[in-house]
């Protein structure tokens, strides 16, 4: 067993170079470039919508609440009616990137954590098993990362090339972790 503590090192670099990584993906590549569509009409939806200062939260519309309710024939003439969504407001003005940035970068030392946890508590220090750690980091990374996003295109319809490509960051940033670990593996 390895001890969490004795895996700092691995777990800075790992979660530095992921990243980076991510900030090249998503900056310099068109590859999320069409997660999101531009609503038809936004100038007439924005207008309409301002009025209601609705706060930034999460939203479904319409929203039953309970099982019950969603057997009412009001509420089922709603959903036929539509438009039915579920949006999340954020709020109002130029995005704080900065905050999100800082929550990235702690997201992924965490992520690196668990991973330097799991390979820790699985293999012993030494020489050799550059593989076995590549295996056990590299699937915990890639868990944390990836497998919590299927679900918001099951439940909450979200379009499953979006989610895809995200799992996809995610197996990439844990190869990447995974390769950071192998090689600074304690001997």
């Amino acid at each position: 067993m390895v001890p969490v503590w004795s895996l700092w090192i691995p777990i800075g670099v790992s979660a530095v170079l992921v990243y980076f990584v991510s900030s090249v993906i998503h900056m310099f590549t068109p590859w999320h470039r069409g997660d999101l569509r531009k609503l038809p009409q936004e100038d007439a939806v924005m207008g309409a919508m301002r009025p209601f200062d609705i706060p930034p939260g999460d939203y479904g519309m319409p929203l039953g609440g309970s099982m019950a309710a969603m057997k009412d024939p009001a509420f089922k003439e709603k959903m036929k009616a539509g438009p039915v969504a579920f949006m999340t407001v954020l709020p109002s003005g130029l995005p704080q990137m900065g905050s999100s940035l800082l929550l990235w970068f702690l997201y992924t030392i965490v992520v690196s954590i668990f991973a330097a946890y799991v390979t820790g508590h699985a293999l012993p220090a030494g020489p050799g098993l550059y593989r076995a750690v590549f295996r056990f980091a590299g699937c915990t990374a890639f868990a944390c990362y990836a497998m919590a996003l299927p679900p918001f295109s099951i439940w909450y319809k979200r379009n499953w090339v979006t989610t895809v490509k995200a799992m996809i960051d995610g197996l990439v940033y844990g190869l990447l972790t995974a390769g950071v670990f192998g090689w600074l593996w304690p001997n």
